[in-house]
């Protein structure tokens, strides 16, 4: 498995979620990816690397190129920025490039990769998992993604705001004692049902602050991930990991393949 294997289950992902919303928008320019969800939140109006840089002046053009048209349609965006796809001296330079452009540096994030997922190394604790597929599924989700990734609510509804967004984003919460504490979510690259595909991508992995270092953020990935080995067997499972993640991850089976660099405007 190769880096370009979790670059592309992350641009469906965000695919999905442009796909679902009635001012979405999805484009393949040169080089260049376009996932918009035409929201406030300019994380989800995102434009990707999808081939190889070879110079500082190619990078800058594939920027400009992008700046056009999310200002064209009056959005706040990101570019979210593979670094393997990257030579050597652009890479080395790609921050001051973003910065040229008027977009800042928000994440560094490791591209990880299991072949397979190895069973946990500790008891992990008791917790009732539910699909998103009704209002207050749909509710909770919404609500824990605000918490944990410091997002306005009104944002995070807006993102999600059409209902079938979630036939190809496969989202679960974990409830304690109804309780809704933690989520996952799960999208498949390269199949057209919920968890068909080659590739199977986590994303929206958070718990909330009362209920964290219990395990529960684990047990509802876990379930998320049984779910998805039950519809089809044995594939490999990619995700971009925080660092807080990082540890569990690594215990999961998952190893570093690649490096994303977040810039938003």
């Amino acid at each position: 498995m190769t880096f370009e294997t979790v670059a592309e289950n992350l641009r469906e992902s965000f695919r999905v979620i442009a796909a679902s919303r009635d001012v979405g928008e999805v484009r393949e320019l040169p080089g260049v990816s376009i996932a918009s969800a035409g929201v406030e939140f300019q994380m989800f109006n995102a434009a990707f690397l999808s081939g190889p840089v070879e110079t500082e002046t190619e990078l800058s053009r594939s920027i400009l190129m992008c700046s056009l048209q999310f200002n064209a349609r009056g959005l706040e965006w990101a570019y979210w920025v593979c670094e393997d796809w990257l030579a050597d001296k652009p890479r080395k330079r790609v921050r001051k490039i973003f910065e040229k452009h008027g977009l800042r540096q928000t994440a560094e994030l490791p591209g990880m990769a299991a072949e397979k997922i190895l069973p946990p190394t500790r008891l992990l604790p008791g917790i009732e998992v539910r699909r998103v597929r009704d209002a207050r599924t749909g509710e909770d989700f919404r609500g824990i993604g605000s918490v944990c990734f410091h997002v306005p609510l009104p944002w995070f509804n807006e993102v999600f705001d059409h209902d079938s967004v979630w036939d190809r984003f496969a989202a679960y919460v974990g409830y304690v004692d109804d309780v809704p504490v933690a989520t996952t979510a799960i999208v498949a690259s390269g199949g057209p049902a919920p968890l068909s595909g080659d590739i199977v991508g986590v994303y929206n992995v958070a718990t909330v602050p009362d209920y964290r270092r219990r395990g529960y953020g684990e047990a509802v990935m876990r379930h998320a991930l049984a779910e998805a080995e039950r519809e089809r067997p044995s594939r490999p499972v990619v995700l971009q990991s925080t660092e807080a993640g990082l540890r569990l991850y690594e215990r999961m089976g998952f190893r570093a393949i690649g490096r994303f660099s977040v810039y938003a405007s």
